[in-house]
């Protein structure tokens, strides 16, 4: 989340005046994340999320979703739902951007993940991969190994040299070795694609609720336990590993969904790919964010020294000899 478009309240007045959910109490504005521009809102009645679409996300992706929410949420999935006006519309324009008025959850983000959290994490990954299963609308993954060397390329060899020395041969040779590897033959399906700690609200060790699925696309369904193991198992600079946090979180998952032998067989090349994903894209916005955008840029590195730890194949061996 993140602000890049200022709303006052009278715009927010303006379009709660369409909906049954009280008057503009507060509004403020949420720094965390890098997509959309979002906003907390407080109402006589509730709380909600305002979310504006920025350019990044497509319009014509919202209906994909909005559809995926409500599928997890009818399966039983703790998971925000978007409000709709008194004319049935869950989509509308506020400061010329596409938005949604969304369910607020309660929970925190946890900044520091327990054994036990990740493994409720990971089990909430599970079940909502289990009810994505007959899941019948898709949506190409932007962000998949096809866009890698693309985005490398727009990040340009001196902007990558200009976040760390030797950052573009390495990223340019890791987008050869990935091309080159990555499975064609694993089970593919809606995935959520972003479940880093912000994007799961705890209530103690239990999931209150999985947010912000605006990276969800078809994929390769186990790439989602990558970018999730990626995002919850190392420090935020990505120099230390928890190993008890990865244990918890793979049992969580795995009871939920085991994995079979050929996704076993590719989860080094899958978090590779999660690694470099994360790579590129926190490169890209360390070049381009603008100077008066209200959001918080994210140490490309952190996802280098992840890259690096998953690329040893000892490493790798001890990670996942009691799931494997």
């Amino acid at each position: 989340m993140a602000v890049y478009t200022q709303l006052g309240p009278q715009q927010v007045d303006a379009l709660l005046a369409h909906y049954d959910v009280g008057e503009l109490v507060a509004l403020k504005g949420i720094a965390e994340g890098v997509e959309n521009s979002n906003f907390f809102v407080q109402t006589t009645q509730s709380r909600f999320i305002l979310t504006l679409y920025e350019n990044r996300v497509n319009p014509d992706d919202l209906p994909f979703f909005y559809a995926l929410l409500k599928h997890v949420y009818d399966a039983g999935c703790k998971v925000p739902q978007f409000i709709t006006d008194r004319n049935g519309q869950w989509l509308q324009t506020v400061a010329g951007r596409p938005a949604c008025l969304i369910e607020f959850l309660d929970g925190v983000s946890v900044t520091e993940p327990t054994a036990v959290q990740a493994y409720s994490a990971g089990a909430a990954l599970g079940h909502m991969h289990k009810a994505l299963a007959n899941f019948t609308l898709s949506r190409p993954n932007s962000l998949g190994v096809s866009a890698w060397r693309p985005l490398a390329l727009r990040c340009t060899a001196e902007g990558l040299e200009s976040i760390a020395v030797g950052l573009s041969a390495r990223v340019f040779a890791e987008c050869d070795y990935l091309e080159a590897h990555w499975p064609s033959d694993l089970p593919v399906a809606a995935i959520h694609a972003d479940l880093f700690p912000d994007n799961v609200l705890m209530l103690g060790d239990h999931v209150g609720g999985l947010i912000d699925f605006y990276f969800a696309c078809t994929e390769i369904r186990a790439y989602d336990l990558a970018v999730t193991h990626s995002a919850w198992c190392f420090s935020n600079d990505g120099a230390v590993f928890n190993a008890d946090v990865s244990e918890g979180l793979l049992a969580g998952y795995t009871d939920i969904m085991p994995l079979d032998a050929a996704t076993q067989a590719a989860l080094p090349i899958l978090l590779r790919g999660a690694c470099l994903r994360f790579l590129l894209t926190r490169c890209y916005d360390w070049i381009n964010t603008p100077a008066n955008a209200l959001v918080t840029r994210k140490d490309p590195l952190a996802f280098l020294r992840r890259l690096d730890f998953y690329s040893d194949p000892a490493e790798f061996e001890n990670l996942f000899r009691h799931h494997l």
